[in-house]
Parts: C-alpha cells; structure tokens; sequence
C-alpha cells in the first residue's frame, strides 16, 4: 500500500461499505475501501434479508446469487411447545403482486451477502484493501487527510469524502466527536454462534423456552451450520465453549436429542440501542451499525445499512460529477428519520422477546421495508392530492408484463436496472429527451404499471436511481420535469428540510 489520493475513502467493508462502494464503481466514482481485519469476517450475524434490500441487490444484478444461497420466509419453526407455527408469515395483501417482486424476506449467513457484494465489487474493478486500519484523519473544509496503518506502516490517503461504514465501534465517529445517543442493557445479552449439530433436521426453525431463558437452532442456508441464540442470565459470565452451548441448550429446552458437535464461530449479543445525533460534519458521513444500532428482533440492521449506502451512494456520485453539494444534505434528512423509526419497531419486538422468551414471528409492513419513503423530502415534487395513494418521495412500485421496442417482455424493475434516472411517459406525445434519463415507454401489456402509478392520459414519473419517486406529473409538463432536474443540478430545489421516515404501502 502506497499514499493515495482518491474521491471517497469508506472504512469498513461490511455489507453498508461494500454496496456504497459497489454504488460508486459502477458510477465510475474513485473510491478506496479500507477494513482493518485481515480478511473476510466469519460468521452467519444477520441472517435476514427484507424485501426493499432485495430489490436493492437486483438493480446491482446480485440477487439471483443472493437467493441460491437462501431459504424463503415464511419457514416451518418448531415452538417451545412442540408445535408447528410460520415464522415470518406475509400479510395476504402482499402477496402475488405485480408492483411487490419479493413479498417474503429470506435467511442467508451475511457473510454470504459479503461474499456476492465483494464478487460484484471486483467485477467493477474494485477491491476491498484488507489488514488496513484508520488511524487518525484531519478534515478540512476541501478535503479528508487520512492515516491509515497496513503491515505495520502508516500511510496517507487524501479524499474528497470519508464514509464512516466501521460499525458499533466506529473510529470514525468517534473521531468526528459525533454523539451516539441511547443505552447499553448489559442485562440483556445473547450467545450467538454458528454450530454444527447431530440429532436434529434442518427442514425447521427449533425454537425452545424454560421460566426464564429461551434458546433457538435456526439452519442456515448454503451450509451445514445452524445459527445458535440463547439468552445470558444478568451476571454470568458468557462461556462460548461447545460444552456450554450444549449445556445451555439442554437446560432451556428440558432434553433435547440435538447434539452441537462444534461451533466454528461465536460470539455475545449485548443490546445496544443508539442512534447518531448527526450523519455528517462536513465532508465525514456515517451510515450503517455506525450511525444506528439496535435489537435484531424484526432482522433490520443490515438492510438498513445496505439502503443508507444506496441512498448515500448515488448522491456521492451526483455531486462529484458536478451537482451543488447541497444535495449531500438530504441524505441525513431522508436517512435517519428511518433509523429512529427501526430502532421504535426493534425495541418493541425486542420488548415481546424478553416477555414471551421466543423469536417474535410475525411479519408486518415496517419489517420487510417497503413503507420507507421521503415525501416530505425536498427532492419530491408532484402534482397529486394528499389521499393518492403514490406520491413522489414513495418507493417507485415494480410491474409486469411490459413490452419493449425490441418486443420482449419484461418487468419494469428489469429494464430500470442500473441505477440512473428514469422517466415514465404515459402519454401519447414524446417524452422529452434529456441528458442522463432513461425513457421507458414499453407498452403495459397486463395492465400492472397502470395500476401501481394510477396515471392520466399524460402523466410523467421521473424515478431518482434509488428507485423511489421524485416527480409525477400527471399533467404531463415536460417543462416540469426539465425544471425539476435543473434546480437538482443547482442545489434550488425546494422544500421540507426533514422526511418522513415511512409512508404506508397500499394493502
């Protein structure tokens, strides 16, 4: 490792790194990725991928990859009291939609995700530096002079932005003096191991209790380890040996033929809930576990990191090929207000975990992700009513049966890939030609992209490359829209400073 000169250096090569560096490369961004372990980290950690996430990972072209090494949810769990329950059961309303491609969420080790995302990220002519650990970095109002220590010598990386994805522990932030605000419940902690196990099928999520522990085996896919939690009384000093793991099963459940033989990764869960009271200080920005952590109850943490980087990412991008900076401040204004909602719905399910000693199994809409939205953004624009039901600034739905020019069909998410503007021209006139917008005008041949974008007979939808709506114009103004891109362009846009942080998907 030599000293560097780059446009973005992100710390910490974790599932939120790798897709913000996966975003930059492919938009041709220069970029350095630095995490301090000399390898790739072990271990399944978060097992759950949410649908929003999932469409994430198809618009990199990595989701076919992803779901071969996963299992479906809802999956078989069997109970504390022997009985058979679906453990993440989708709402029937979500189900066999054409504007929803993946209703279910899915169980994949993440260090599976890791795996797909670093595959990608070569494929893009990136590469993660492993062994490389930030040291110290001076911010000026220009620039980001960073000392990094590889093989036991310091050396300089000078960057436009440095991105803070180094979780928990994040050096970067605690070296930007940002506060993490919330709790650590040391009364509150978890074994969390990957093992393997005789005596017991993997066709099931194992769920057992006792008056005051719980413990699970849930199979993780693509291996022949199961993902092992069990809760830690207040006081007792965690024991990670395969001997207690076993001991600790067999108490909770009261006899068990399941028999842990090793356990080639293990680790204690303590709940830390906190959140940053900022995102950025000037050209430093957080995201992931960096910027927000939480239970794992409700499975959010990674898939929240892999939607900050995405919306992270393609403003980076934006802004280092000539957009007004301003725009790097909607990423916290659009961002946090998600994690703060995360953390509401974790600590509830966290809540009913201690008080029902079992793995909360429902699903709902606030756990598969797809009621994210910015409508209160100042990148939303449109012409609507409060009551219609898609408004600029929600997720940009998916639709089938599409036919192209070339006469294939194809869904809309297939022919948005990629992550540039798109503009959707429902209208019989032309739509307009502009500089770095895709135009899609496919003919809806099952009717499906009328019925999520409820358009008029001229309506206009320009989706931002995160896929969610900037602007509807169901009027049709052309001039509308090149003015919306204009005032982008030129930091003019206006608007509510703060989002919301969700807006509900129609049931």
């Amino acid at each position: 490792m030599t000293d560097l000169t780059t446009t973005v250096l992100i710390v910490g090569a974790g599932p939120t790194g790798l897709t913000l560096a996966c975003q930059l490369a492919r938009r041709g961004v220069p970029f350095e990725i630095i995490e301090a372990a000399e390898g790739a980290r072990p271990g399944s950690r978060g097992k759950g991928l949410q649908p929003r996430s999932l469409e994430v990972l198809e618009d990199l072209g990595i989701v076919d990859e992803i779901l071969a090494n996963a299992q479906t949810i809802p999956m078989t769990a069997v109970a504390p009291d022997g009985s058979s329950i679906r453990v993440g059961e989708v709402p029937a309303s979500l189900l066999d939609r054409s504007d929803i491609p993946y209703p279910a969420s899915v169980i994949t080790p993440e260090w599976r995700v890791e795996s797909a995302l670093r595959t990608l990220l070569e494929k893009l002519g990136g590469a993660v530096r492993f062994g490389a650990r930030l040291d110290s970095f001076l911010a000026t109002p220009g620039d980001i002079v960073a000392t990094v220590i590889s093989e036991e010598t310091s050396h300089t990386i000078r960057a436009r932005w440095l991105v803070g994805c180094d979780g928990g522990h994040s050096v970067v932030r605690k070296a930007s003096g940002i506060p993490f605000d919330g709790e650590t419940r040391d009364d509150v902690r978890m074994l969390v191991a990957d093992v393997a196990v005789e005596g017991l099928d993997r066709e099931s999520w194992h769920m057992w209790r006792s008056a005051d522990n719980m413990a699970s085996l849930c199979p993780l896919p693509s291996t022949d380890l199961f993902q092992f939690q069990a809760g830690i009384e207040p006081g007792e000093e965690p024991d990670l040996s395969v001997a207690h793991l076993q001991a600790t099963l067999d108490e909770v459940s009261g006899g068990t033929t399941a028999r842990i033989i090793d356990a080639p990764w293990t680790s204690v869960w303590r709940a830390n809930i906190r959140l940053a009271e900022r995102y950025r200080v000037g050209n430093v920005f957080l995201a992931g576990d960096a910027a927000h952590i939480h239970s794992p109850a409700g499975g959010q943490g990674m898939n929240t990191g892999i939607q900050d980087a995405t919306n992270l990412g393609w403003k980076l991008a934006a802004v280092a090929n000539g957009t007004d900076e301003s725009l790097l401040a909607t990423y916290e204004d659009e961002r946090r207000p998600v994690a703060e909602h995360v953390l509401e719905m974790s600590n509830e399910r966290m809540a009913a975990m201690i008080r029902d000693r079992v793995m909360p199994a429902t699903r709902d809409l606030r756990t598969i992700q797809l009621d994210i939205g910015y409508r209160d953004s100042r990148l939303a624009r449109d012409d609507r009513g409060e009551r219609a039901a898609l408004r600029a600034g929600d997720r940009a739905p998916d639709a089938t049966g599409l036919m192209t020019h070339h006469g294939t069909r194809q869904r809309l998410f297939e022919i948005m890939a990629g992550g540039t503007w798109t503009l959707l021209n429902f209208g019989d006139a032309p739509a307009p030609v502009i500089d770095g917008v895709r135009v899609i005008d496919a003919r809806d041949t099952d009717g499906s992209l009328a019925a999520a974008y409820a358009p008029s007979e001229r309506t206009l939808v320009l989706i931002r490359p995160d896929a969610y709506v900037a602007v509807i114009s169901d009027a049709g103004d052309a001039h509308a829209i090149r003015a919306y891109l204009r005032d982008f362009q030129a930091g003019t846009l206006e608007g509510s400073k703060s989002a919301g942080a969700t807006q509900p998907v129609k049931e």
